[in-house]
């Protein structure tokens, strides 16, 4: 059994049933039925804000993509590339990849032309699925892709050197393809995320696919009558394993196209959310307008959403109280995961573990974890920080094409994260840091997470990232760089008096205010602060902002 089989058995069970919706808030009319007004579930329909596809309809599309590969000649093992927005197309395009025993290859919207380029040829990839957003990147590069054999482009108006998707799909059979698969065979290709130079490709079985359905379902308890309200990209694996909830329960799913406060809280009310999963700017960002007085709780119906959760990043403890202040109705739980992992859940804090918040929890479901030692000797003692590592059916087989770096986090069926953590007494887990972002100053090692966390505890401050800087005394010191919410201001002095209750040595010996550049899956991206702060260029800290 794969994860073609579920969505299979919803296309027989619930074929009718509404099972995704695309939500694209900046197209909403002024004068929109709603729901609220005459009783209506399912508000408008195939509109340019909103768009909805059955399970048959789902399955359907899927079957018919997979036939038209076959067509062209794709084969088991070759390799498809996915260069989309999330859409109502996105994952019809990539189950139908996954109906031909080919792989998927999904590719960050992001990217540029050059990264692109790279990604597409690393995978070996031989088709390439793009879309409007991407027209101009890849006319930059269509006449040097090596291997890439047909380009397929998803909209009206197909550019000169792509195939239109839209105008052949539909005229190939609805018939499932007669592929056998197994569970052993290659599924996917994902990419690491990119902040420590390009990124590599992972590559994923159809085992490491299914089981992460096992783990989130698990997890989360999805039932036929919830809806999940899936925000972040679908090209990573965090939207889409979590999603899995949805496609295990046959149960509905909403693709909302943007972040702003007003529209989660609107699309949560409208399609009547029951699970939402938020990375750390947005719940900020919530939190935030609702005490600035921009939205009224009272304007929305939310009292069937049951469970928010984050996952991606580090997240600070006082942000979630913060937020159980304001929904104190809601579980929450947290989620721990790389690409490598097939995404999040191979650590989860779990909703009856609440009062654990701070910790990412322990082992998931199917997983098992440890903490090491540099010679990665298992720690058992709590409290001693470790390198956390990770083992169960989602573990990556290996990086595509790329034995040196496998051998480096990999070690028989263990996977060794980068992730410093430490347990607590309960055998709880708890992120100290990147591996690589630690910051050895004076002989003492400094774990910017732990700064991180202790500064956004301050009412001012939206959002920090601390890294190290060089300094011919201490090798390095501890910068912050910080972000002011709106409308307030901030002096380095208030930052120097509300870190007197911290440790001599962590406090920051530099301040500066600015943005906090953050990538599509809501991770810091330290690499580019260091470029900036450390690369001769570094900005003298400001007063106020």
């Amino acid at each position: 059994m794969t994860i073609i089989d579920f969505l299979e058995n919803n296309a027989r069970n619930y074929p009718d049933d509404v099972c995704l919706v695309e939500i694209n808030p900046a197209k909403k009319p002024d004068k929109y039925v709603t729901w609220k007004e005459y009783g209506l579930i399912q508000p408008g329909f195939g509109s340019e804000y909103r768009r909805q596809m059955t399970w048959q309809e789902f399955d359907t599309k899927a079957n018919r993509f997979a036939n038209m590969l076959l067509c062209k000649g794709v084969k088991k093992g070759d390799k498809v590339a996915i260069l989309l927005m999330n859409s109502l197309e996105w994952l019809p395009i990539y189950f139908g990849i996954l109906k031909t025993g080919a792989l998927a290859v999904p590719l960050n919207y992001r990217y540029t032309a050059d990264e692109i380029k790279y990604c597409v040829e690393l995978a070996e990839a031989s088709i390439l699925v793009f879309g409007n957003e991407f027209i101009g990147r890849i006319e930059q590069i269509f006449e040097t892709l090596d291997g890439i054999k047909h380009m397929f482009y998803v909209g009206e108006d197909a550019p000169s050197f792509a195939e239109s998707f839209d105008r052949q799909v539909d005229y190939f059979s609805s018939e499932k393809p007669r592929i056998e698969l197994t569970l052993d065979d290659d599924a996917a290709i994902y990419f690491s995320s990119g902040t420590t130079g390009f990124p590599k490709a992972i590559l994923h079985a159809h085992r490491a696919i299914y089981s992460s359905c096992l783990t989130e379902q698990n997890h989360h308890s999805q039932v036929k009558d919830d809806c999940f309200l899936c925000i972040p990209p679908l090209y990573h694996t965090g939207a889409k394993m979590h999603w899995f909830g949805s496609l295990m329960s046959g149960s509905k799913a909403v693709l909302l196209k943007g972040v702003k406060p007003e529209w989660i809280l609107d699309t949560v009310s409208e399609e009547r959310c029951t699970i939402v999963w938020l990375l750390v700017p947005w719940v900020q960002d919530i939190l935030d307008a609702i005490e600035r007085g921009d939205v009224k709780l009272s304007d929305y119906q939310l009292d069937q959403w049951r469970l928010m959760h984050v996952g991606a990043q580090p997240v600070p403890p006082s942000l979630i109280k913060r937020w159980l202040s304001v929904f104190p109705h809601h579980d929450y739980d947290t989620n721990y995961g790389l690409s490598e992992s097939i995404g999040p859940g191979c650590v989860h804090l779990g909703v009856e573990n609440v009062h654990k918040v701070g910790s990412i929890g322990k082992a998931g479901y199917l997983w098992e974890t440890k903490i090491v030692d540099e010679k990665k000797n298992e720690i058992k003692n709590p409290e001693i920080v470790g390198e956390l590592a990770v083992k169960g059916p989602g573990v990556m087989k290996c990086y595509y094409n790329n034995e040196e770096a496998t051998k480096e986090i990999l070690d028989g069926d263990w996977l060794y994260t980068g992730d410093m953590a430490k347990y607590d007494e309960d055998g709880f887990i708890y992120l100290v840091d990147r591996k690589k972002d630690v910051i050895i100053t004076g002989g003492e090692n400094l774990y910017p997470v732990q700064i991180e966390d202790f500064l956004r505890a301050n009412n001012k401050i939206k959002d920090v990232a601390v890294i190290g800087l060089p300094d011919d005394r201490l090798g390095e010191i501890a910068a912050a760089i910080i972000e002011v919410k709106e409308g307030m201001t901030m002096t380095e002095e208030e930052v120097e008096k509300f870190c007197l209750s911290m440790p001599r040595y962590k406090r920051p010996r530099k301040i500066i205010f600015a943005d906090v550049p953050r990538n599509p899956t809501g991770k810091i991206e330290k690499p580019k602060l260091r470029s900036i702060y450390c690369g001769g260029r570094l900005v003298e800290a400001q007063t106020t902002k």
